[in-house]
């Protein structure tokens, strides 16, 4: 009965491991549930800034693809996780993050974008701290839902506003290159 235990534990754990991505320090979940709908790890990397682990980030589909602009252009849900590893990230830094991350994405473009670019870093409240995790979903028939340690924070509506926050990590000129690499699953 011991050996039985033992064997069951073992294949647990393997199964177990085998369900989750090593990004640095965080441990990433290849498999999430939004909107009802299960979603696949694509890819995930480290955001880093000075030769320090700013964030692990992952992008989920529904199917794997490489393709950043059919990505960003799908009305499907998907998201991106953000697991916080470092406490140079700030409210404030992400806040402007966020902001120069649009305004590449839209190329300079933000006045269709303003009014809601402003309610979505209005959902970010309260100081940011190491280990949380941040999803930020496309919900199919919803909108842009940013959800903070599993609770949800708001929506945005809009596939105009899901393509411009979707390009911050994948677009033309993402936040980083290798980060967008790894999400596509390019190396």
């Amino acid at each position: 009965m011991k050996k039985i235990c033992l064997i069951f534990f073992i294949l647990m754990s393997v199964i177990s491991i085998q369900a989750q991505t090593e990004v640095g320090d965080a441990t990433l979940p290849n498999k999430v549930k939004f909107n009802g709908e299960d979603l696949t790890i694509n890819g995930a990397g480290l955001r880093e800034k000075f030769f320090i682990d700013i964030y692990a980030g992952a992008l989920y589909l529904k199917q794997k693809s490489s393709n950043a602009n059919t990505i960003a252009k799908a009305d499907e849900t998907m998201a991106v996780k953000l697991h916080i590893l470092s406490g140079m990230m700030s409210r404030s830094k992400m806040a402007n993050a966020l902001r120069e991350g649009f305004k590449k994405s839209t190329n300079g473009n933000l006045a269709p974008y303003q009014e809601r670019i402003d309610k979505f870093i209005g959902f970010i409240s309260g100081e940011i701290e190491v280990d949380q995790i941040y999803d930020i979903v496309y919900e199919k028939g919803k909108g842009s839902v940013l959800y903070k340690d599993g609770q949800e924070k708001g929506h945005i509506t809009g596939l105009d506003f899901k393509e411009a926050l979707f390009n911050i990590w994948i677009g033309n000129k993402p936040a980083d290159k290798g980060l967008k690499k790894e999400m596509l699953g390019v190396l």
